[in-house]
């Protein structure tokens, strides 16, 4: 049992290092020796939890950047309340919580998506099944809002989802050309206009 809490461990210590180097630098710019550097184990215990950098990067998708956009974009989409309202403290508040250095970064699914959601069939699935997802959270809670009269029945709660997710995904990307906030308060005034044209007259 004491083994396996070890082997837990270091396979958690690993997946941290690998996110951390893969947000600031890149993915493709991140070997498995850097990884290492930054752990106090050795380059046998990588093999052991992983057989290529594919494969860790294939777990860091799944676990880390799927939990990530779930605790913060998605499960808040299911409270109780007006949709309308759901939706713009969601974002909102979402954009308001980043520290600077989360600012300067971007958006870890975004940058993954930008350097490798091309790169290879199973990146681009797992990367994929996390948009979808959102998305699918986004128009469960418009099609509420539509049962509930606070949202238009006429309009396309896919197309909504898919212009929310991708103004979010994009401003996130702006914002690391820029030296202030500036770019984000255009954005939630944004937003806001955006879903004041949703709400039913």
């Amino acid at each position: 049992m004491q083994q396996e809490v070890k082997s837990e461990l270091s396979k958690q210590q690993i997946l941290e290092s690998a996110f951390k180097l893969f947000y600031e630098n890149g993915f493709k710019a991140t070997s498995i020796n850097n990884i290492m550097e930054t752990t106090s184990l050795t380059k046998g215990a990588f093999y052991y939890h992983y057989k290529t950098k594919k494969e860790l990067g294939l777990e860091i998708i799944s676990q880390k950047l799927k939990k990530r956009v779930t605790d913060a974009m998605i499960l808040p989409l299911s409270n109780k309340g007006d949709a309308l309202e759901i939706l713009e403290n969601t974002f909102l508040n979402r954009i308001k919580s980043f520290p600077t250095y989360s600012k300067l970064h971007g958006c870890p699914l975004n940058n993954f998506i930008n350097e490798i959601g091309d790169y290879e069939p199973s990146y681009q699935t797992a990367l994929k099944d996390i948009i979808e997802t959102w998305k699918s959270a986004l128009i469960t809670l418009i099609e509420r809002g539509k049962l509930e009269n606070s949202i238009q029945k006429n309009i396309s709660s896919s197309a909504v989802a898919i212009y929310l997710i991708s103004a979010f995904e994009g401003i996130r990307g702006i914002r690391k050309v820029y030296t202030d906030d500036g770019i984000l308060e255009d954005y939630l005034l944004g937003l806001k206009l955006f879903l004041q044209q949703l709400k039913k007259q």
